[in-house]
């Protein structure tokens, strides 16, 4: 492993030197391209330095045990079982930075939610599924944007799917994908019974033209007249569409912009999303991106997560962790979990790789 970081450091005061060559300097995509470059090697130099001096101090205690003034032998002994607990955590948390990188990580995402079981009360958590993570992207600096929901009379959605555009939001958004369950007594509920309903979030990194082609013979295009809840026309232009992959199968509507072409634009970044996602899960069927498992069938028992609003706690089943606030949670507070998700998923790809 130091061998690798030492190469690493050589590497990245190359770049911080070429940095500062004018001819880099005018040349404008290359000099992006080793800003980006020192960008994501700095917090691994920046880390290494402070392993270093550890080290070295470590070496230097060390020689301090032969020393015949017993207090500074005693002074060098304590310093060093500290010394030993910080370089173990910096070695941990050297390794987790040298670990493979998803190269969708740094992307937005195109998210999916749908009403599974239970009815009206499944289609209302939709739109507080949906509240809450246009809650979280506001606290993380990123946008959202509707390309497409189906809005129901009680005020939820059965169907609503949108992006959420920002650097690294994949990242952190992708744990979120599998059947939320949600347990409370519905507002259509009269005697007071405790319902439990799930809704499933599919959660797509966004992918750019070049990296899908789609033949235009292999699509089939409609456009309709967008319509609101209960089927009432919000125009009488036909500005809505409808997009089906013919090979695939995949069907995709957007119906949010007044203009036609603006709404095939995004009707054909879902559509791309998708198809890279379905032959990805076709190739491997273990890969995280497999839509198949984020979607699931909207079954109350494939659950990731339940939202318990009578004990007033949030649950997720993957890592066990339990936060009894889940006012907090649902307006956007998920650091708590995610964080954890994201430590679990690190430390799992740590033992694997050992």
């Amino acid at each position: 492993m130091l061998d690798k970081l030492q190469k690493i450091e050589e590497h990245f005061n190359e770049i911080e030197s070429r940095l500062s060559d004018p001819t880099v300097i005018g040349d404008v995509e290359k000099f992006t391209a080793l800003t980006r470059e020192h960008a994501e090697l700095e917090p691994i130099v920046k880390k290494f330095r402070e392993y270093k001096i550890i080290l070295d101090k470590i070496t230097e205690d060390k020689n301090l045990l032969d020393s015949p003034d017993e207090d500074l032998k005693a002074l060098a002994e304590e310093e060093l079982s500290e010394l030993d607990c910080d370089k173990d955590e910096l070695k941990k948390e050297l390794m987790i930075l040298l670990l493979p990188k998803d190269s969708n990580d740094e992307k937005s995402v195109i998210m999916e939610i749908r009403a599974g079981v239970g009815g009206s009360e499944s289609s209302l958590f939709v739109g507080d599924l949906f509240r809450m993570y246009t809650r979280y992207a506001e606290r993380q600096g990123w946008r959202v944007e509707i390309f497409y929901m189906m809005p129901t009379d009680i005020g939820g959605f059965k169907e609503i799917v949108f992006t959420v555009d920002g650097s690294g939001a994949y990242s952190k958004l992708k744990y979120e994908r599998g059947t939320h369950r949600v347990q409370r007594v519905p507002i259509t509920e009269s005697s007071g019974r405790i319902h439990t309903s799930a809704v499933t979030v599919a959660v797509m990194p966004e992918v750019e033209e070049v990296d899908v082609e789609i033949n235009p013979n292999d699509l089939r295009i409609d456009t309709y007249c967008a319509s609101g809840a209960g089927g009432q026309y919000v125009n009488r232009t036909e500005t809505a569409v409808r997009i089906v992959h013919k090979p695939t199968g995949i069907v995709v509507q957007c119906q949010d912009e007044k203009s036609q072409l603006k709404n095939k634009e995004k009707a054909m970044r879902v559509l791309r999303a998708r198809i890279k996602d379905y032959f990805v899960t076709e190739q491997n069927q273990k890969i995280a991106a497999d839509r198949k498992s984020q979607v699931g069938t909207g079954d109350r028992s494939g659950r990731i997560r339940t939202y318990n609003f009578p004990h007033g706690r949030v649950t997720d089943h993957r890592i066990g962790i339990r936060v009894n606030n889940i006012d907090a949670v649902l307006n956007g507070d998920l650091d708590e979990i995610i964080n954890e998700l994201i430590t679990k998923d690190q430390s799992e790809k740590l033992s694997e790789s050992k």
